[in-house]
């Protein structure tokens, strides 16, 4: 019984003896830990900007679909994803270190080897190192973009916050702009070709009106019509009235003769007259020139109407174009950091010591299961 009570009692001081040399270990692993967030890691500051983009125009155009559940409207929506992309673009980099340097102020930081940007860093690393260093969130529930910018200074953190912002609402003026502009050069370019077009008929018809020495041949045309109608209505009453004087008269009675003679002159004005309108042989006959001023003038007319839809079209267009422009909102300027956020080294030093400590007694149970199982 004795023995059994000192094997027991052996058992469990290795037991507490492996503990203890379990949490040396950690404690060993942790000084090199302890010592890079207290003497190494470069502190960084982060300056926070709030964007929104919204329409010029006050009118909410209206949204549908899960957008109009959460009351954000689709197209701002968009134009926030667009800015969201552009600010961790490469030309968005590049802008920013033609105007701040940028390149400099991450080379700076030379302490802290895990966030060091040599000068050798191509383009790809240097595009990764600031995406790092600059996180974008969206919030789908209020539309609102945050931009969350690091510096290894306070002022540097401001800096890049303010060059991002500055290229923001160059990005969403060119974005809204250019799209007006090409709208309206749309536009005009359609109004040039109507007017041009109204501007030719004009000079088609008025070519014709000199070439044939007529105004309106339509008219004229109705004018001979009616002159026509009105011999053929003057032959009628004569011819009956020479019936009537023939029933009493002799053919040599000076009466039938005049009456006769007044009937062949009209009958000859009347060839004339209808000659003038249907003849084959007469090149300015009416009727014919009548149908190619018809065509001329439905041209003309045509042309007008397409010309007055283009300054519509265009009135129209600079207006939809106005309430298109966006412009970027907004609702928190980049501020100048008081203390770095990054790292948190108390909250760091501290996971790192329990992620030590669970992974070694994970490791130290599997050895000791091994070990018990070769006996």
């Amino acid at each position: 019984m004795e023995k059994l009570r000192l094997l027991f009692q052996k058992q469990k001081a290795k037991k507490i003896s492996t503990i203890l040399m379990s949490f040396n270990i950690v404690y060993i692993l942790m000084i090199p830990v302890i010592l890079y967030y207290l003497f190494i890691a470069a502190d960084r500051y982060v300056s926070s900007i709030t964007l929104s983009v919204r329409s010029m125009n006050s009118d909410i155009a209206p949204v549908s679909g899960l957008a109009s559940l959460v009351g954000i409207n689709t197209g701002a929506r968009e134009d926030v994803l667009f800015l969201q992309e552009y600010i961790h673009s490469l030309d968005m980099l590049k802008i920013l270190d033609k105007d701040i340097h940028l390149k400099l102020l991450y080379q700076a930081q030379q302490k802290d080897p895990f966030f060091t940007l040599s000068e050798e860093s191509d383009q790809e690393r240097f595009l990764k190192f600031y995406q790092d260093r600059v996180k974008v969130i969206f919030d789908d529930t209020s539309g609102l973009l945050k931009v969350d910018v690091e510096g290894f200074t306070p002022q540097d953190a401001q800096i890049i916050a303010n060059a991002i912002l500055k290229e923001s609402e160059k990005f969403v003026n060119e974005v809204s702009h250019k799209a007006a502009r090409e709208q309206m050069a749309f536009a005009e370019k359609e109004l040039l070709k109507a007017k041009e077009r109204l501007q030719n008929a004009k000079n088609n018809l008025l070519a014709f009106q000199a070439r044939y020495g007529v105004f309106d041949p339509l008219k004229q045309a109705e004018a001979k019509a009616s002159l026509t109608n009105t011999i053929e209505s003057q032959i009628a009453t004569k011819e009956t009235e020479l019936a009537t004087m023939q029933s009493y008269l002799n053919e040599n009675a000076p009466q039938i003769i005049m009456l006769k003679a007044e009937i062949e002159a009209l009958k000859e004005q009347l060839n004339k007259e209808t000659s003038k309108i249907v003849s084959s042989k007469n090149t300015k006959r009416l009727n014919d020139l009548a149908a190619k001023f018809q065509d001329l003038t439905i041209e003309a007319q045509f042309a007008q109407d397409a010309y007055t839809v283009a300054l519509t079209s265009i009135e129209t267009t600079r207006i939809e174009s106005s309430r298109k422009i966006k412009q970027l909102v907004v609702i928190q300027g980049a501020n100048e950091p008081q203390s770095p956020t990054y790292p948190r080294k108390l909250y760091n030093i501290i996971t790192i010591f329990v992620i030590l400590s669970v992974l070694y007694g994970i490791i130290k149970l599997i050895t000791m299961i091994i070990e018990e199982h070769r006996y």
